[in-house]
């Protein structure tokens, strides 16, 4: 599928997505919680052109990016209302920022209350329980993926870090209290607004000063940093949940800038579960147009010869990357 350039974004978001037509409201028989709204909600959150070309960079201009983030805005409340509608369904499982792809809501509740809520944070709790009551709150990480990853983090002895895609920053206190006192943390997003409603929460942690959090977005970023050569091999760990559509286009880049042995996982690579979807299930249309991407990103994965992958059905999926060369 041709990658779309901006405008055709934002033409798809307004006729397609705000209006996701009657679809969207027959019973998805790939999974019964959640659609993988949260993903793609994220996804907008670090929206920018699936394109490499500086040229297209102009495009992020104020008056378009201010533009950018109230069409952004209007789609996640609009779909933030929906998925709190659903959660009415009988089966439909209450947890904020529930993403598991079990088929027991019982059992993923047993694994909440059993191993990860008991050994969970205050801080975390307390970040976890303020992005409930945000109305944006499906865009949060889930918390026993929350609890992945702060293991993963230890056990690779991860120092300096990079983080594509924040919101409210779940997954960044995650990160910032596995790492060292003086771990550092590059993470990205186009939205400061909800990283600054979780920052009272990390500066409390006394986190903070592992942070370097800058606005907009990444790919200009990344493409600065691998002009440096002394960028390259540096990174011990890069988590990425942002756009679906631009997850090969920073694989491209962050491939140079992890270290071998070093990690880079990739969020929502399940998407729901909808990756193995037959052709005619009732998908609703933004589930059925980032599938591709997703789809195109795990088999690019899967023959990369400079990686050696594990898909864990973890929140919505997560792909581990260890670079071996």
């Amino acid at each position: 599928m041709p990658k779309p350039c901006c405008s055709m974004h934002k033409h798809y978001y307004k006729t397609n997505l705000a209006n996701p037509g009657p679809d969207a409201n027959r019973s998805n028989q790939t999974s019964h919680r959640f659609e993988p709204a949260f993903s793609f909600l994220i996804s907008i959150t670090l929206l920018h052109p699936p394109t490499s070309s500086s040229s297209n960079y102009q495009l992020f201009q104020k008056g378009e990016e201010k533009e950018r983030k109230q069409n952004a805005q209007r789609i996640i409340i609009a779909m933030a209302e929906q998925n709190q509608n659903q959660t009415t369904e009988a089966g439909r499982h209450q947890e904020v920022g529930h993403k598991s792809l079990l088929q027991s809501d019982a059992l993923y509740q047993y694994i909440l209350e059993t191993s990860v809520y008991p050994r969970e944070p205050e801080s975390m709790k307390e970040l976890r329980e303020l992005t409930a009551k945000h109305p944006w709150n499906i865009m949060t990480t889930s918390a026993d993926e929350g609890q992945f990853l702060n293991m993963l983090l230890k056990l690779i002895n991860a120092k300096n870090t990079m983080e594509i895609g924040v919101y409210t920053g779940y997954s960044l206190l995650a990160t910032a209290l596995a790492l060292p006192e003086d771990g550092k943390i590059l993470a990205m997003d186009i939205n400061r607004e909800n990283y600054e409603l979780g920052l009272p929460v990390i500066k409390k942690a006394g986190v903070d000063h592992k942070i370097e959090f800058r606005e907009g977005p990444a790919l200009p970023v990344l493409d600065e940093m691998v002009k440096d050569e002394k960028n390259h091999g540096s990174y011990d760990f890069i988590f990425v949940d942002a756009d679906k559509d631009n997850y090969l286009n920073y694989h491209k880049r962050l491939i140079e800038l992890v270290k071998v042995g070093g990690v880079i996982g990739y969020d929502n690579t399940l998407w729901n579960g909808s990756v193995v979807a037959p052709p005619d299930a009732p998908l609703r249309k933004y589930v059925r147009y980032y599938r591709d991407f997703v789809l195109e990103l795990n088999k690019a994965l899967a023959v990369d010869p400079r990686i050696e992958i594990c898909m864990l059905p973890v929140g919505d999926g997560i792909t581990i990357c260890r670079r071996i060369k």
